[in-house]
């Protein structure tokens, strides 16, 4: 009769310690995995807009989320949180940094949307302004919460090349859905996009986006993400504000401007959407640069024009366009920020 096994340790008395074997010294012969360099920024891939949805099997659709562009990259020395004209702004929003050094990834770099929500949990670009303290502000923005919708380098992978649909598998197992810590997961919605799109609106959000499953990450607005908007924005140059004694901060209109090749041409003004607060802080910025003539040629007859250098940019929505190349129905979002890398518009 053969002898019973031995038993183990761990399984013959409960008080002895539990020792693992002793490890082998590593083999120099044997070759190291080789990891893939980690990008130190990596320009965005962007939404290029259309007026209708696409269709077809190879297109996802997500939410538009209105807020900042990110890419928050996980290091082994630490986070960084770059805006989509690659400034450091890891300070600003210390929720979105925290969260991301507690996600089970030892390297990794996130693509998405900083938002703050308002009560419908639509998201709101004023408010997330008003989080960072405005235009120029330098507050913390504890409110705001990341959509995180790619990811571009995981565990020592870069995944630029690789294909929408397996960067969204490993997206969905990093950050799993129906959280609701400071990175949340900007989900696909399954749905007949036509359906959806019209809910979106129905529900006051910007509208969607449509990206193409089987592209990989390509920088710039070439054509893989599709942006469709419910209501139209863009971001304009202001060239000058129309004074009036009775609106609020005494702005009755801002004078807009748009890029053709290296001249501004005139698009239109627009006088709703401001709030008091935010109109004072505006009229404030204003009147600091101010110039004599105007950067635009200018056929109107408004009065009491104060014309200005043009180099604030604010974020406009508006219904339509005249025939003229006027904007329609156009109502003031706020301003954008310079990190932001906000590109102004071009007919």
């Amino acid at each position: 009769m053969t002898k019973p096994p031995k038993p183990k340790p761990l399984l013959q008395d409960p008080h002895k310690p539990v020792r693992s074997r002793p490890r082998k010294p590593r083999d120099p012969a044997q070759p190291n995995l080789p990891l893939d360099p980690m990008p130190d920024r990596v320009d965005p891939c962007l939404a290029l807009l259309k007026p209708k949805p696409p269709k077809g099997p190879q297109w996802a659709f997500e939410v538009k989320w209105d807020g900042y562009r990110l890419a928050v990259h996980i290091e082994p020395t630490g986070v960084r949180i770059l805006t989509r004209g690659g400034h450091d702004w890891t300070e600003r929003f210390p929720a979105i940094a925290a969260e991301a050094r507690r996600l089970p990834v030892a390297t990794a770099i996130l693509d998405g949307e900083a938002v703050v929500f308002d009560e419908g949990g639509r998201s709101d670009f004023g408010r997330l302004q008003q989080s960072l303290g405005g235009r120029g502000g330098k507050r913390m923005s504890r409110e705001a919460v990341l959509m995180a919708f790619d990811l571009l380098y995981f565990d020592g992978r870069d995944l630029i090349g690789t294909e929408l649909i397996s960067r969204r598998h490993l997206l969905e197992r990093l950050i799993p859905a129906g959280g609701e810590e400071a990175i949340r997961l900007s989900e696909e919605v399954e749905a007949d996009v036509d359906v959806l799109l019209r809910i979106a609106c129905d529900h006051g959000l910007e509208g969607i986006i449509a990206k193409n499953r089987n592209s990989t990450y390509r920088s710039g607005r070439l054509g893989d993400w599709l942006k469709i908007k419910c209501i139209q924005s863009d971001s304009f140059f202001i060239v000058g504000y129309e004074k009036s004694t009775v609106a609020r901060g005494q702005i009755g209109s801002l004078l807009l401007a748009g890029r053709k090749g290296d001249d501004l041409i005139y698009v239109g003004s627009v006088g709703t959407g401001f709030k008091e607060k935010d109109a004072w802080a505006l009229r404030e910025m204003m009147d600091s640069i101010t110039q004599k003539t105007p950067a635009i040629k200018y056929a109107g007859r408004r009065k009491n024009i104060v014309w200005l250098q043009p180099t604030l940019i604010a974020e406009i929505e508006y219904r339509a366009w005249t025939d003229d190349g006027k904007l329609r129905h156009a109502s003031y979002k706020g301003l954008r920020e310079r990190h932001d890398n906000a590109a102004v518009y071009e007919p």
